[in-house]
């Protein structure tokens, strides 16, 4: 087999081209994340924490101690995981809704009579 022939029976695979549309979404979505926590959740944040006209992010302790970076990276984190889990329980919570309703009658049927047995 040639170097060709292989290249393309391995970027054809569908696993190959499953993982590169996952890639290409996973960073579309992380932009429109990041966007969220920057542009929606930290400008509520940040008068909260800003006493002065000064950037509380921008704080330094010391010579290149950027102790104000770090809090507004930590901060973002959290933000960030937080907004990825809500929105990780909307989808997962339509998912199992559309499951649900894909139940067909014969399964309820066993469902309740394992659920009466239960009791």
């Amino acid at each position: 087999m040639s170097f060709i022939e292989e290249f393309k029976k391995f970027a054809f695979k569908g696993n190959v081209i499953d993982l590169s549309v996952g890639v290409i979404m996973g960073g579309a979505f992380g932009k429109m994340v990041t966007a969220v926590v920057e542009d929606l959740f930290m400008p509520m944040v940040h008068p909260l924490l800003a006493k002065s006209d000064q950037h509380w992010s921008s704080i330094v302790i010391g010579p290149g101690i950027k102790i104000g970076h770090f809090a507004a990276a930590v901060l973002n984190f959290f933000v960030i995981s937080l907004v990825v889990f809500i929105l990780a329980k909307l989808l997962y919570g339509l998912k199992e809704s559309e499951e649900t309703a894909n139940v067909d009658t014969t399964e309820k049927l066993l469902r309740e009579i394992r659920d009466a047995l239960k009791k």
